[in-house]
């Protein structure tokens, strides 16, 4: 009989917050196109013409493999595909929320993982097979994540077509059910989750462990209190819909959230762990009660208020066109929570209502003082308010590094394929750790300013290198 859970250790040391390094910049997607163009303006630097296709340059114009700038830009994106998380949301941006011992009265077990294992291939004391109920979005990442680090993946979903383009696209080994999978991830929506779970302990073969990707978790964790559940919640996402958006790595270096009952047995609690941060996550436990009170805080009521304004301003464009065209950096970063896909927010509002409803209000009433501030044009308590909040936004990352050991450099550029790739692979040529990056959008349409938060002690270095390519930066503090 295959197992899912490796021999039960000592008892696990209690929660401790984690101090981590200046992390390198988001995962920035690179086009074919842009290493190409990388490459043939090095070549005309050196004063070298473009290759031909089919064309062979002579011995004496040829350089070693692995020296030129299309291999630097090769290593520079295999460093940010192997080692860096992408930007993570909800959760991830509040990490110092769940850090500290003690946060939230007695927590289980939260491991001190460090970075991400090297090593590839499955939990070692597991089956090394996987079996993911419903192959949406976040299901196919969890496949496509578990099939890249070894595991024989299988799937299945209420809508046969879908996981046979799981298959199709390579996120699954084969389609169906495996009762000897050693571990079964449940990622349906919220409404269907209690069933799912169930199911899924009645057809998994003991001691294999159930746990599930959904958002809200006090209904699911009172519905099924069973040894081998352990209730989860990523906190990343994307978007895009469906299986076409899965992405491996998009749990790498994102907050996991595990909210085991009083009946989850601890050797299951830490096999999960362990598979989770294998997969790169920050595996973050605390009760189910907890965890849905701060999700409503840092995630669905952010997302009913950005749906919220987007229907404001579409309201207003009725009458005023110009209107969404001059949404600029700002509007567009608050509401872009608001393309995500409708359906799987009611499920989630439902299930969550209590606590939704209780930041709702305490949102409203902060509205409404801030309307009182404005009327009334009392600019120091304003100030006071607006203050408040950029150094809690700036604080964010803060158990990281911190603020003042980081500076902003803003970097116009045109509208056009490369430049984020030219940029971001001359910080790696000068060893420059970029902690964040983002593109602000000009109303004109046709350029743009990228947005570098890096480390103090390499802005001068960085500066010099964007100058020396025509490019002119300008810096801004952080605090």
């Amino acid at each position: 009989m295959a197992s899912g859970v490796p021999p039960a250790g000592p008892p696990a040391p209690p929660a401790r917050a984690l101090v981590r390094p200046v992390r390198a910049h988001a995962r920035t997607p690179h086009r074919a196109r842009a290493a190409r163009r990388v490459r043939r303006r090095a070549r005309r630097r050196r004063g070298a013409p473009d290759r031909q296709p089919g064309r062979r340059l002579p011995r004496s114009r040829r350089r070693r493999r692995g020296t030129g700038a299309g291999a630097r830009l090769r290593a520079h994106q295999a460093r940010l595909r192997g080692g860096v998380p992408r930007r993570p949301r909800g959760l991830a941006a509040v990490r110092a929320t769940f850090r500290p011992a003690g946060a939230f009265g007695t927590l289980r077990h939260v491991p001190d993982r460090g970075s991400a294992p090297d090593s590839d291939g499955p939990v070692a004391g597991s089956s090394g097979r996987a079996q993911i109920v419903g192959t949406g979005l976040i299901g196919g990442s969890a496949a496509a994540a578990l099939k890249q680090a070894g595991w024989h993946v299988t799937g299945r979903d209420a809508e046969p077509r879908r996981a046979e383009r799981a298959h199709e696209l390579g996120l699954l080994d084969a389609v169906g059910t495996d009762p000897t999978a050693g571990l079964w991830v449940v990622a349906v929506p919220a409404g269907a989750l209690a069933a799912e779970v169930e199911r899924a302990l009645a057809e998994s073969e003991p001691p294999a462990v159930v746990t599930d990707t959904g958002s809200v978790k006090s209904a699911v964790a009172a519905a099924v209190e069973h040894p081998r559940f352990v209730p989860g919640h990523p906190m990343a996402g994307s978007e895009q819909e469906g299986v076409e958006g899965a992405d491996p790595e998009m749990f790498r270096g994102s907050v996991w959230a595990l909210t085991p009952t009083a009946a989850t047995d601890d050797a299951s609690l830490h096999t999960v762990q362990a598979v989770l941060s294998a997969l790169g996550s920050d595996v973050v436990t605390m009760t189910p009660q907890r965890h849905d009170a701060l999700v409503a805080v840092v995630s669905h009521v952010p997302h009913l208020a950005a749906a919220t304004l987007m229907c404001l301003a579409d309201d207003r464009a009725l009458d005023d066109a110009p209107v969404q065209r001059l949404a600029a950096g700002g509007f567009r970063d608050m509401t872009r929570v608001a393309a995500g896909h409708p359906g799987i927010w009611l499920d989630i509002c439902t299930e969550n209502r209590e606590a939704i409803v209780e930041v709702l209000d305490e949102l409203a009433a902060r509205l409404g003082d801030v309307r009182r501030l404005v009327a009334g044009a009392d600019r120091p308590a304003l100030l006071e308010v607006l203050t408040q909040a950029r150094r809690a936004r700036t604080n964010l990352p803060s158990r990281y590094v911190r603020p003042q050991e980081l500076l902003e450099v803003r970097v116009p550029i045109p509208d056009r394929q490369g430049q984020i790739a030219a940029i971001t692979m001359l910080a790696a040529d000068c060893s420059v750790n970029v902690a964040d990056i983002e593109v602000a959008h000009s109303t004109e349409g046709d350029r743009g300013v990228l947005v570098l938060v890096v480390a103090r002690t390499d802005a001068q270095q960085f500066l010099a290198a964007l100058a020396g390519q025509g490019y002119h930066p300008t810096t801004r503090e952080l605090a």
